[in-house]
């Protein structure tokens, strides 16, 4: 495909544009709380420019009472105000931000030992309502003691007066610790360059109008997509940003919607899950009550995209007053900040049917979607502000429309690297392609890892090189074998299943876990019976037979901290044979 020259981006620090829109519109609203747990209605809380500017002085003087700048700073905290105030406030003080949650968050606590201890922060910002649980963190852990805790809303208003230093593009502003779902969580070092980029190519892709459009997110902020959408986009412009609890929106998903109905010219984005989630939860009730006609983009991504979760949410809140092109399917990664291509906001959202052999054969040839071997995928449109190709990986030479390669990116918004792992990094991040076309620069580029190919001048996203699975000669997609599996017996939950390739007597078979269904009663659940079901689809669908087939207790399936299937777990866990394995129902 013909790769454009970039546009210039304004890669001035975004922390710096906080400083300007504190003192061109002091008064006006920068974020927007919206908390749950103190009112099951949503308790709002406000921040101007001006008051988020001080705050965040503040911490940025208390930080460097005990660290210099380029140190770590981790963030503790629950998703609230203070936690943007923290944020900021890392950056002032010129200090490297770890964006993490507090350590009293189901689930995560593994996650958070890790991360904690490879980035070895000197100082962490937390709030008063969760500092016991960083001290039982800190206590029971075998991590260094931090030089300081800094609970941020304790904070009085003398530090304000701080002035802060200048802060440079290529200086670090954090670390973005990866969800871990091909290998354990690695710190991406995002520059303030980086930042600043990222959010200008997402606002070009938005197409939002400054100073108006409106973001309304219930992401979590130690994510890419939150941290960037939350954080990040309201700076460029100085727009309002609102945003909420994920667990919130979890609880009560239709808040998300309510939110979204109270703004004209507003976006919002989750990933693919949540759009499944709205349309499996919201009652005919609910919907009256909701406006979605100003909402302009419902970005979705993070995780592969499915065509009937689009079709299904249209259908589901079409009579709320949503169109068809505010769906917006998206690609990104945290080591390129997050956002890299995104669908026109002209039209609604592409899918084509690919025949699926010729995928396994990295070639894409389109046939009808009722095909029986179609495999149906969502074009994720094309970059804004950066270069991205589909490349052969063995030989780095860029691939032809319509041929499977590695996606590869290069822009401002690529990240310098992994905190402390310089091999990777140069592997990764410092790729050269072999032989590049006039205007195409020779590199660094990066390697995704992600498999993906061009047609009709959007980019369609098949998988991860670590997942694909070859069996006698022929690539499989673990996602094309779990939707299969998922959709052989209503016994089988959606959408969390895993596949993936074992070895054995020197051959190399397929195995699907998947979890139960918990609408399925137990009573009448045949463990056996499902498993003959899934082995006959993925055998007629896919000429696999599979080794082995083993349904799950609910929640039994390993994913990572952002939900995504963490497939090399699930590996891990079949080998070890530690997985919640569903018995005969007995009496």
């Amino acid at each position: 495909m013909t790769v454009p020259a970039l546009p210039d981006i304004d890669r001035t620090p975004l922390i710096t544009r906080l400083g300007r829109w504190a003192k061109e519109y002091p008064d006006d609203r920068a974020y927007t709380f919206v908390d749950y747990t103190t009112d099951v209605e949503g308790a709002v809380t406000d921040l101007t420019w001006s008051e988020l500017d001080r705050r965040a002085r503040a911490v940025a003087a208390a930080l460097r009472r005990a660290c210099q700048p380029g140190r770590r700073v981790a963030i503790l905290a629950p998703q609230c105000m203070d936690y943007v105030v923290a944020f900021f406030g890392a950056m002032y003080a010129r200090t490297i931000g770890v964006p993490l949650f507090s350590p009293d968050l189901p689930g995560h606590a593994e996650r958070l030992l890790a991360v904690y201890t490879d980035a070895d922060p000197e100082c962490v910002l937390t709030v008063s309502a969760v500092l016991p649980q960083v001290e039982a963190f800190l206590d029971r852990n075998p991590v260094p003691r931090p030089k300081q805790i800094v609970v941020v809303d304790d904070l009085g208003a003398d530090d304000a007066e701080w002035t802060p230093e200048e802060v440079r593009p290529d200086d670090v502003a954090y670390l973005q610790y990866t969800s871990g779902s091909t290998r354990t969580p690695a710190g991406v070092i995002i520059t303030h360059g980086n930042f600043a980029a990222n959010a200008v190519q997402l606002w070009g892709a938005f197409d939002g109008t400054p100073r108006t459009s409106t973001g309304v997110m219930w992401l979590p902020l130690f994510h890419d997509m939150g941290l960037v959408s939350v954080c990040g986009l309201p700076l460029v412009y100085g727009n309002p940003g609102t945003f909420m609890d994920p667990v919130a929106f979890i609880m009560r998903p239709v808040r998300w919607l309510e939110l979204l109905s109270r703004y004209r010219d507003v976006f919002t984005g989750g990933p693919n899950f949540a759009y499944e989630y709205l349309t499996a939860t919201v009652t005919e009730e609910e919907k009256r009550g909701l406006d979605l006609s100003g909402v302009s983009v419902f970005m979705n991504g993070a995780e592969p995209i499915r065509p009937s979760t689009m079709e299904d949410f249209l259908a589901a809140f079409a009579g709320c007053g949503m169109t068809p092109q505010s769906q917006v399917p998206a690609y990104g990664l945290a080591e390129a900040t997050v956002y890299v291509t995104a669908s026109r906001r002209d039209r609604p959202p592409t899918t084509t049917a690919f025949d699926r052999e010729g995928l396994e054969q990295g070639v894409a040839r389109p046939c009808g979607p009722d095909d029986e071997n179609a495999s149906l995928l969502v074009g994720c449109g094309a970059p804004w502000g950066q270069h991205v190709l589909v490349v052969d990986p063995e030989t780095c030479v860029a691939r032809q429309d319509g041929q499977v390669g590695e996606i590869w990116v290069h822009g401002p918004n690529v990240a310098d690297g992994y905190w402390g792992r310089p091999e990777t990094t140069a592997e990764l991040f410092r790729a050269v392609l072999a032989e590049p076309a006039e205007g195409v620069p020779a590199g660094p580029w990066l390697r995704t890892g992600d498999l993906g190919l061009w047609h009709d001048g959007e980019l369609y996203v098949t998988g991860r090189i670590k997942d694909l699975i070859i069996v006698d000669g022929r690539n499989h997609y673990p996602q094309d074998l779990e939707y299969t599996a998922c959709t052989a017996h209503e016994a089988v939950r959606h959408d969390y299943a895993a596949a993936f390739a074992v070895t054995g007597d020197d051959t190399e078979g397929v195995v699907i876990i998947a979890e139960r269904n918990r609408r399925v009663p137990v009573a009448r659940l045949d463990p056996a019976e499902v498993a003959a079901a899934v082995r006959a689809a993925v055998q007629l669908r896919h000429d696999v037979h599979l080794r082995d087939f083993v349904l799950l207790e609910p929640g039994g399936l390993p994913r990572t901290s952002s939900a995504k299937v963490a497939r090399s777990a699930c590996r891990r866990a079949y080998l070890d044979g530690t997985l919640p394995v569903t018995r005969p129902h007995q009496g």
